[in-house]
């Protein structure tokens, strides 16, 4: 996979206070990744290194194959930055904030027109598109943020608590509309955000940050089996007939333990990479097995299990 993103030894000081300390980051192309950390983490001055708005002290940041220090405006006109706070005029109609927005880009006439109202309605606000942003709610000029990210369809998205302030039916569009930015156009998105049951929902991978460094990045279940370690698959098995299951029977089949009883049924462990066999052998022996589960990893439970070890 080619990077969108890449950092190496990336490091930022203000005097003898460290805002990023040695980062090493690797995003792909049309991948959804979220950075997490809690405030003063140094996610902020991470991304105002990647769009060339701050130098690094040492090390390197790669976006899209430019240096943001020697090439920030080749770095901008490929990316789009939603800071938490979007600001836009109040005086002027959503339509009109747009239009000037796409005016800066280089976009104009019946593209940018066209270009507009598409991202409007995208973000289901072409209702109020002669509005005035002024009477707009927060939940709805955080919308209208994203609709100037999807308007000037960049290479890669950074957005910073996109959904703060908008109510759960919205969130679920905006959510589905970052899925669609990678899974439909190949847009990598950088996704920061509180929100972790929605970092969980749509990112591919995840990094973490904490005291200026990087502590945790990949997968959820790589992260997950890391920190809180395997988890348990289990099995429910019942009898096809009316004796009740027998575990002194299930005992003898390599891969199943913990068994408790649960009525006349018997729920145990399973080792996953003996599945098949596994059901096999509970056939065999004339049971039923039932209700296959792997419990998920949980972002949230790693999370807060992480900062409580630190």
């Amino acid at each position: 996979m080619e990077m969108a993103v890449q950092t190496k030894g990336l490091t930022k000081k203000y005097g003898p206070f460290t805002a990023v300390d040695s980062l090493d980051l690797e995003i792909g192309q049309g991948e959804v990744f979220g950075l997490l950390g809690p405030n003063g983490a140094g996610k902020t001055t991470t991304i105002l290194m990647l769009l060339g708005l701050t130098e690094p002290t040492s090390g390197i940041a790669r976006v899209l194959g430019m240096d943001p220090v020697r090439e920030p405006l080749g770095v901008k006109r490929v990316t789009a930055y939603l800071p938490e706070n979007v600001e836009f005029y109040e005086d002027l109609t959503a339509r009109e904030n747009l239009l000037y927005l796409a005016d800066l880009n280089g976009i104009s006439g019946s593209k940018a027109k066209k270009a507009v109202e598409e991202a409007l309605e995208k973000v289901d606000l072409a209702r109020v598109i002669d509005s005035p942003v002024g009477t707009f709610s927060k939940g709805m000029r955080q919308r209208l943020g994203l609709a100037s990210v999807l308007m000037k369809e960049p290479r890669l998205a950074i957005l910073d608590e996109p959904t703060a302030g908008i109510d759960p039916e919205g969130v679920e569009k905006i959510l589905a509309l970052i899925r669609e930015l990678a899974d439909r156009y190949g847009v990598t998105v950088m996704l920061c955000s509180h929100m972790l049951y929605q970092v969980q929902r749509v990112c591919d991978r995840v990094g973490i940050m904490y005291s200026s460094s990087m502590i945790a990045s990949g997968t959820i279940e790589e992260i997950g089996r890391k920190i809180l370690g395997e988890r348990r698959k289990t099995v429910k098995i019942v009898s096809q007939g009316e004796e009740p299951v027998k575990e002194e029977e299930l005992a003898t089949i390599e891969g199943l333990s913990g068994f408790c009883r649960l009525g006349d049924a018997v729920v145990a462990d399973f080792d996953e990479t003996r599945q098949k066999e596994i059901i096999r052998d509970i056939l065999d022996r004339g049971y039923l097995p039932m209700e296959v589960r792997g419990e998920e990893y949980s972002l949230e439970e790693i999370y807060l299990r992480y900062f409580q070890e630190v």
